[in-house]
């Protein structure tokens, strides 16, 4: 039987390969993620596991977790909650790949990841580790990584963020916010 994988360290993404060779990132997968909450409820979820830094993650039971969620009200709340986050994610992710701009798709991203790290502690002064290149960003919004790049060259032009390294920062959220939302 499969186990059921919880990153504990590092950065990951789940993806899934098109029959003509492209990629397309589904999730970035952070310290304290399922690699899919489907895996508790179905040995085979049909995803790729792909580690963007040194990864250490823990390999539980399924039966064992089933069993947990059964028998924990509590536990099974927690797992409904992420369920339904991982949903939600998977809606917003749809909409940006069929209705927002390139600017949107990247602004969401960036917004996104950030709000995740916060959660773990994680953000310091607006920056965060960040060991996406352009590919990344660029399977994971279905964008090039040339219009990737432009995305980010305007967004650093106009001081709303800065890449140094593997890391960023966010210099202007409210703008990334507008631009996140915007009609």
């Amino acid at each position: 039987m499969q186990g059921v994988k919880i990153v504990c360290r590092g950065w990951a993404f789940a993806f899934s390969i098109l029959p003509d060779g492209r990629r397309q990132i589904l999730s970035f997968l952070l310290p304290g993620d399922f690699a899919s909450t489907a895996a508790v409820l179905n040995e085979r979820v049909g995803i790729s596991l792909q580690a963007l830094t040194e990864v250490c993650y823990c390999d539980y039971d399924r039966g064992d977790l089933i069993d947990c969620v059964r028998s924990d009200s509590k536990v099974f709340e927690k797992f409904s909650e992420l369920c339904n986050t991982e949903r939600n994610e998977a809606n917003e992710m749809v909409t940006d790949l069929g209705r927002r701009t390139a600017n949107q798709r990247v602004a969401r991203l960036i917004l996104a990841l950030m709000a995740r790290l916060q959660e773990r502690n994680q953000v310091r002064d607006g920056s965060f580790e960040f060991p996406l290149r352009q590919q990344h960003i660029a399977d994971a919004t279905g964008l090039t990584p040339v219009h990737v790049s432009r995305v980010f060259s305007a967004f650093r032009q106009a001081g709303m963020l800065a890449v140094k390294g593997r890391s960023l920062t966010v210099q202007n959220e409210a703008e990334l916010q507008r631009i996140s939302s915007e009609r």
